[in-house]
Parts: structure tokens; sequence; C-alpha cells
């Protein structure tokens, strides 16, 4: 199968198409034909060697965490999906390195694993897992965002951002956010009732009181300020520090745990229109085709989802 690689650690250039044998799946996974997949900041992370505490691959490493296709073969455990099944999935990060989503075929869990809705497209379902997820678990499950709540979502335009905004208003919350003047009006469009522009303004000085704040750009002293004592900070971009800890409010970090149930909810919700999925621009899976994305990426000018069209 063709797959996107890396043979060291270093910058988008190192990209490239190799012929990777297809995974072979245990009793509990199934083989996805893989459609689409996408692009998150995690990834060039994980390309620039910032992963390696975390995941001492073995060289060549296969990147990505996003895939949607359809279901080739599955696991002799596997009870709920079978072959021909159209799938969405945001697969556990494998332990070697060789077995991301940057490839025609995707081995995953079946509890990681949804049904993809008929409504939506296979590039639009494979812009939902990680950047939804991570979205969903920190706004509903540790903010525990509540109706007439103030949330604070910092870097609203990235891709987790604009699902978390959409999410909290889902919930009822009244929802700030922070962004550079151009990403303005599709924020506003998406349901965020205030935009602030970190350019020229800093949060503290325009939010007072608020319940909870969702940190994805490492501000976490700058959250604080904004919170009511008894409120709640989470980031997925950095570590509270003990100082920070002994705050008033809940502070915490958190990193996404894949989850098929939750990702079948959300998949529900974008069917329904009541979350939209923002594609900022969409590559091809060749050696050019990454590159180019890595770089969008990281230029961190992207408003929305990378993706990538496999089939």
């Amino acid at each position: 199968m063709r797959a996107v690689v890396i043979n060291e650690y270093g910058p988008a250039e190192n990209l490239h198409v190799e012929e990777r044998p297809v995974p072979e799946i245990a009793d509990d996974e199934v083989l996805i034909e893989n459609y689409a997949t996408s692009i998150n900041p995690i990834d060039w992370k994980a390309r620039l060697g910032l992963l390696k505490p975390m995941f001492d691959w073995n060289f060549p490493v296969v990147l990505g965490w996003d895939a949607a296709g359809v279901v080739t073969k599955a696991g002799a455990r596997v009870t709920k999906f079978k072959a021909g099944d159209k799938v969405f999935a945001r697969p556990d990060i494998d332990k070697d390195g060789k077995r991301g989503t940057y490839a025609e075929y995707v081995a995953a869990k079946e509890d990681k694993v949804a049904l993809k809705p008929e409504e939506l497209s296979f590039e639009t379902a494979a812009a939902i897992p990680l950047a939804g997820l991570t979205a969903w678990q920190v706004v509903q499950d540790r903010l525990h965002v509540k109706s007439g709540e103030k949330v604070l979502v910092q870097a609203g335009a990235g891709g987790v951002g604009l699902f978390a905004i959409q999410i909290a208003k889902y919930l009822g919350a009244y929802v700030a956010t922070t962004a550079s003047a151009d990403s303005r009006d599709l924020l506003l469009h998406l349901g965020a009732d205030e935009v602030i522009d970190y350019h020229t303004t800093k949060i503290e000085d325009v939010l007072h009181d608020y319940d909870a704040v969702f940190d994805t750009v490492d501000a976490i002293d700058a959250g604080l300020k904004v919170l009511k004592p008894s409120g709640r900070l989470v980031t997925i971009a950095g570590h509270p520090t003990a100082e920070q800890k002994k705050a008033p409010q809940d502070v915490s970090d958190w990193w996404l745990q894949p989850n098929g149930k939750q990702l079948s909810e959300l998949g529900t919700l974008v069917a329904q229109e009541k979350i939209k999925v923002i594609i900022d621009s969409t590559f091809d899976l060749t050696t050019s085709g990454l590159q180019s994305a890595h770089k969008r990426s990281e230029s961190r000018h992207a408003h929305g989802k990378i993706v990538i069209k496999i089939k």
C-alpha cells in the first residue's frame, strides 16, 4: 500500500511516499480502506521529534491519527462492524509508529470506530475525530459546561477551537474566543458571542468572572485571571505548574482518549448540522501533498481543518 513516512525527525521535506505492508489486524480490530485523513498540529510536532519523550518510535514512521473509509476486514471478535461498512475513527497511537493514517489502509480497535453518517463525505468525516473528540471531551467531560455559563475558548480558529466553540454553544454557554481579526466573521457565524483579537487585546483586560477556560495555547496564567474563584481551566497545550495548581480554581491538563461511542455522537451532531465542519484546504496523498499540508498547518494560518484525500 502507499503510505507517507518519515525516516528521521526534521522538516516537512522529510515526508515522502513509500510502499508499506498492509497492517495485520488483531481479533478486536477492523481493517479500513482509507479514503481520507486530516492534519493536526500533533502531526508536525511528532515529525519534529517533539513527542519522542512519549513515543520512542523506530523509523520509518507513518504519522496521522484520523481515518475515514470502508471496512474491508473484521477481526474474529468484532461484532459491531463488517466488511463494506463506511466508518471513521481516531485509532490508538501505535507504539511502533508504523500504523498511522497517512496510508491507504488503517487498522483500528473496534471501540475506536464509528459508523459514518451517510450525510457526511469521507473528507468531512476525516476532519472530525482527533480535533472533534478533543473538544468534546474537554468541553463536556472535563469542564462540564452548562447552559448559561461563560466559557473562553483560546485560539478559536484552530481545528480544536472551531469544534469547542460550537459544542459549548450547543450546551447553552456564552462563548468568548481569541483569534486574529481575519477569523472574526467566521467565528461569529459559528456561534461565538465575542471574538477578541489577541494581537491587540489581552483577555484579562476585557473578560472577568468566567466559569470555564479551554486553553489550547499554553496561556494558563492569563486564563486563570479571567476565571471566577470557582472556575475551571483545562489545557491541552501545556502542563500546570505546582504554583498554578495552588490557585483556587480547578486547573488540569488533558490528552485525548479515543472513543468510538463519542465519535458516533459527534458525527450525528454534524449530520444534523448542529455542528459544522470547516475545511481549510484539501491535498492528495503524495509526497508534495503531505509536505504542503504540513507547511500549511505549521504556518498557523489555516482556518479550519486540512484534509488529505486518499481515494
